[in-house]
């Protein structure tokens, strides 16, 4: 029970805490370091109801505890520095709630994550390091984890982190919130951050992995966002999208919690509220812009959420064509694995298997969806061996609960595969 607390609020308020403290103290490191301290100081003194905790009951409000402790935290590393009085910050308010100190902002940004987002992707950090540290420090996604979204070594990763950090300090970037002529600029960097962000959730069919509230959280953001940039078509495109995506959870695992691909979800389960939604999002982006990599992202997601029922064939055609216009507008393995899924189903297994070995398999060797589109179209074409040894990869690149079920459930059916792809070119 303590346990599923502790993660349960290390997961849902890590970010604020972080944002909070590194707006306060005006140090990323420092942030980090100090919320770190507090977590051990939280798993030794709340325990797991074992008897072997300091305490015997946990606290009223876990995170109000935890940034109460994590600023303590943060004094102490500053005495630790011997720069305390250089650098020691104002005393805080006596006695403010955890809740008071991240809502009391009278800012544009109301909301302190999406502060420190803006911050982490100021101009004077490089490009391809901006939200790979908005993930890390807001976010809390592990080094290899952000390493694996933008396809890079942990190595290359964590110097990338670092420098980026080490511009923000040298470069006396602010932790005020930007004035609105600043935001376009770092709107690349920001819509990136989201993106990888709702990622994380929704490759996770069941929602009950370790970032299952991010979906929650880019829900919020993006529409905070849309109303920030009303007239940025692909921030509403980007808010559309997530909406698409999300009101077809309910539909994306079966009553034994294996996961369905979408052209198997029943439509009758997604959420028609978020389809509105999205739609809405949807029609006020097409109204600013034409096709743009978002836009089109966007419009793959509305086809699918065009159907009313599994009677309905699936839009693959349509998909495909769409993905065609948009390797041409964003060019990323990413986008080419999606589409060689929508071209098997339109010109067989053997056309996109050519189009997924053309692709850096050794850049890929630790991207899951690689790994398991590959082993489906070597199924499809009978061969056994191949396809084994690549749901073997994919198996063990730690899928969820729900895709673990469902790559196992495939691995055992690839011996039946063989007669029912027997010609290629019909997978």
């Amino acid at each position: 029970m303590r346990a599923g607390v502790l993660d349960e609020t290390f997961r849902a308020a890590g970010g604020r805490i972080r944002a909070a403290l590194a707006a306060r103290y005006r140090d990323l490191d420092l942030a980090e370091e100090a919320f770190a301290e507090s977590c051990l100081k939280a798993v030794k003194a709340w325990g797991t109801g074992d008897g072997a905790s300091e305490v015997t009951d946990l606290p009223r409000d876990p995170a109000a505890w935890l940034y109460r402790v994590a600023e303590r935290c943060a004094l102490d590393i500053l005495r630790r520095r011997r720069t305390r009085a250089e650098n020691r910050p104002e005393e805080p308010e006596p006695e403010p709630t955890v809740e008071d100190r991240l809502a009391s902002d009278d800012a544009v940004i109301p909301d302190e994550r999406l502060k420190l987002i803006f911050v982490c992707c100021h101009p004077a950090v490089a490009a391809e390091s901006r939200a790979a540290l908005t993930l890390k420090l807001v976010c809390g996604l592990s080094t290899e984890e952000v390493a694996r979204a933008f396809l890079v070594s942990e190595t290359t990763l964590a110097q990338r982190l670092v420098r980026a950090k080490r511009k923000i300090a040298e470069a006396g970037v602010s932790f005020e919130v930007p004035g609105p002529e600043h935001w376009v600029e770092r709107l690349a960097a920001v819509l990136s951050t989201l993106e990888v962000a709702y990622a994380k959730a929704h490759e996770d069919a069941a929602g009950s992995g370790r970032h299952a509230g991010f979906a929650r959280e880019m829900l919020a953001l993006s529409a905070l966002l849309s109303d920030m940039l009303p007239d940025e078509a692909e921030v509403l495109a980007l808010a559309a999208t997530i909406r698409f995506a999300e009101a077809r959870r309910p539909a994306r695992t079966d009553g034994n919690g294996v996961m369905v691909p979408l052209a198997e979800q029943d439509p009758a389960l997604w959420s028609k509220p978020l389809i509105e939604d999205a739609r809405r999002f949807c029609g006020r982006a097409l109204g600013i812009s034409g096709p743009g990599p978002r836009i089109l992202q966007m419009m793959i997601h509305a086809l699918w959420c065009g159907r009313k029922s599994l009677a309905d064939p699936p839009p693959w055609k349509a998909v495909l064509a769409a993905y065609d216009i948009l390797v041409g507008l964003r060019d990323d393995p990413v986008t080419r694995i999606n589409r060689t899924v929508a071209l098997a189903e339109v010109k067989g297994a053997e056309a996109a298997l050519v189009e997924l070995d053309g692709l850096d398999a050794a850049a890929l060797a630790d991207f899951l969806p690689f790994h398991a589109a590959m082993a489906d179209l070597l199924a499809r074409l009978g061969r056994i061996d191949e396809a084994l040894a690549a749901y073997d990869r994919a198996l063990a690149l730690g899928p969820g609960a729900a895709e673990r079920r469902f790559l196992e459930g495939r691995r055992q059916g690839v011996p039946t595969l063989q007669s029912a792809h027997r010609v290629p070119g019909l997978g």
